[in-house]
């Protein structure tokens, strides 16, 4: 007995030296030896690029340039925003070509800007790229592994699986929602207005409109929940985006710190409502209440999924409430930032109000356009 307590005491010490050992290796190879072989490979291709300061990479001096060119508010407005937003990239594609390779951290990333390199890229290459293990990392919680972070056949499968809610019949059957959802943004500002308010902040309104069409179109009857989802994905994604600023450490996402658990707080109650919606569409479906999910973009995944479930490739539920924060992410900030933009650039050149409105008189005859006079729509 004796003998067993001591070969078992003996083999537990053994496994923990291992671990250490591994963990030690794992750590120095991380930081140390794959990026100075990453460097040297490429070095031999000829891609070079800014020399890595430690574990922080080029971390520093992007951050630094950045803060220097978006110090001072812009002179005038143009359309050249490269050098401000992202002075880093002009500045090493002068020093290094249109190929360069910098470093996020101790992870590698590449620069290109040859368009016959992106082409080949695209379309001989893309199964093998995708989005790395510090990106994902970064997104865990907001995106999860939906499209957006899918690498190589499971983003080959995910996008077969999401295609059928962008269609050109399904996407012009939420028209209705779009028109509904933009009447009562402009009403909102209409009321504002005849109560004497003179500026707006119009990135927001643009945003709450957004925010609206895709809790509708993505969510139809359980619109509420969808709202409180959106709010609640939008904290996560100002997290997430200051995760991005710093070093994601092994090991980092299971300390107990205050922005961890904050972090696990809101995407558990996210996938609580998710959870909750998809639950009562597949018991509507289990009692005979309906035969299908829903026309919306959920139903649409969710109908994908039933008939894929003989596939090789199986898609569960969590994946499917990742495609939903994905599309929440993917047709938010973008869609209300490209808005933004045209209302702005409409409110500096006054000549073209005057054109879209003559037109607008001209096509819908005052009213609301639809679907089939969008594409008459020309300026």
């Amino acid at each position: 007995m004796a003998a067993m307590v001591v070969f078992l005491i003996t083999l537990s010490v053994l496994f923990m030296i291992f671990l250490v050992f591994k963990l030690v290796f794992d750590t120095i190879s991380c930081y140390l030896l794959n990026p100075r072989r990453i460097r040297k490979t490429m070095e031999k291709q000829g891609v070079r690029g800014p020399k890595p300061r430690g574990v922080t990479g080029n971390m520093l001096e992007m951050f630094k340039l950045t803060s220097q060119s978006t110090s001072k508010e812009m002179g005038t407005i143009h359309h050249d925003l490269v050098g401000r937003l992202l002075p880093h990239y002009v500045k090493w594609s002068k020093s290094y070509g249109k190929r360069f390779i910098y470093w996020h951290g101790v992870e590698p990333r590449m620069c290109l800007t040859d368009t016959e390199l992106i082409k080949e890229l695209m379309t001989k290459h893309h199964l093998v790229t995708g989005k790395s293990w510090l990106q994902q990392q970064g997104s865990k919680h907001f995106t999860g592994r939906g499209l957006l972070m899918a690498n190589d056949r499971d983003w080959y499968h995910q996008r077969h699986i999401a295609a059928p809610a962008f269609m050109g019949d399904k996407l012009k059957s939420y028209c209705g929602h779009m028109v509904e959802s933009t009447k009562q943004m402009l009403q909102s500002l209409q009321n504002a207005v005849n109560s004497g308010q003179t500026e707006f902040e119009i990135g927001a309104s643009m945003s709450r409109l957004t925010a609206d069409i895709i809790a509708r179109t993505e969510f139809d009857s359980s619109y509420e929940k969808g709202k409180q989802i959106f709010y609640l994905l939008t904290s996560l994604q100002h997290l997430c985006a200051q995760a991005s600023r710093h070093l994601c450490f092994p090991g980092s996402r299971f300390f107990p710190t205050k922005y961890n658990r904050e972090m696990k707080s809101l995407k558990m109650e996210v996938d609580r409502l998710l959870m909750e919606i998809i639950q009562s569409r597949k018991d509507c479906v289990e009692i005979g209440r309906s035969s299908s999910y829903g026309n919306d973009l959920l139903g649409i995944l969710l109908n994908e999924m039933e008939k894929k479930r003989g596939d090789q490739f199986k898609l569960n539920l969590q994946l499917i409430m990742d495609e939903c924060k994905t599309f929440f992410f993917a047709g938010h900030e973008t869609t209300a930032l490209l808005l933004t933009w045209t209302v702005m650039l409409l409110a500096t050149n006054p000549s073209w109000q005057d054109k879209v409105r003559a037109e607008l008189k001209e096509v819908c005859n005052g009213g609301v356009p639809s679907v089939d006079q969008l594409s008459k729509l020309t300026v």
